[in-house]
């Protein structure tokens, strides 16, 4: 467990509880205690220690892939708390979620207001959650390039969801992924640009950087 936020508001620890380095991230309001879990890679008892000491609130799914739903099952059943995914993506589930969100819902747990941001391309219904100047963004994008897509049509429209809804938030944002370490806005627009700046092949897609050699 890492403590990657904080502020006299909230706090946000990473774990990394996978196999596949998926990230789980915990927030909690500094205020009341209350806190949220984004993502459910593995590992549920790992989770549920972190968790102890707060009153969760919801279980947030960024996306329905594997690797980020092993410990969901058990999370649910023990914390007997909603979980909300992308209306998109309801039926990947093997469980029925209790919230489907859609783009610009607003989620409070204590003091702490969450936004969900819509991103489509690494899934249908992938989707960050932003707080202040901290966005919880799934597998959307990463440092040094976007998600893994399946398809060109899938990169476009990744690429779209990072021009239109991640690199307008302020540059300061600081984007927390899936996997790995974070960046900021100001860093992603640097490469971005040069990427776009470029030709590319029309059937681009998969694991793509911005500044491939």
């Amino acid at each position: 467990m890492t403590v990657i936020f904080k502020n006299g508001y909230i706090q946000i620890e990473r774990l990394e509880p996978s196999p596949f380095a998926a990230n789980a991230y915990i927030l909690f309001c500094q205020s009341t205690g209350d806190s949220v879990l984004i993502d459910a890679p593995a590992r549920p008892e790992m989770i549920l220690q972190h968790l102890e000491g707060s009153t969760p609130r919801y279980i947030l799914l960024t996306h329905t892939h594997a690797d980020h739903l092993g410990a969901l099952a058990e999370l649910r059943s023990t914390l007997a708390i909603p979980t909300a995914v992308h209306h998109s993506e309801a039926g990947n589930l093997s469980l029925a979620p209790d919230l489907l969100l859609y783009h610009n819902d607003m989620l409070s747990f204590g003091k702490i207001m969450l936004r969900v941001l819509h991103t489509p391309g690494h899934t249908p219904g992938s989707i960050c959650f932003l707080t202040g100047i901290c966005l919880i963004a799934g597998d959307c994008i990463f440092p040094g390039g976007p998600g893994k897509t399946s398809s060109p049509a899938h990169f476009r429209q990744i690429v779209e969801s990072i021009r239109k809804t991640i690199l307008t938030l302020p540059d300061e944002t600081i984007i927390y992924p899936g996997h790995g370490n974070s960046c900021t806005v100001k860093q992603v627009k640097k490469d971005f640009n040069a990427f776009s700046s470029q030709q590319h092949p029309p059937e681009l897609y998969g694991n793509v950087l911005w500044l491939s050699k």
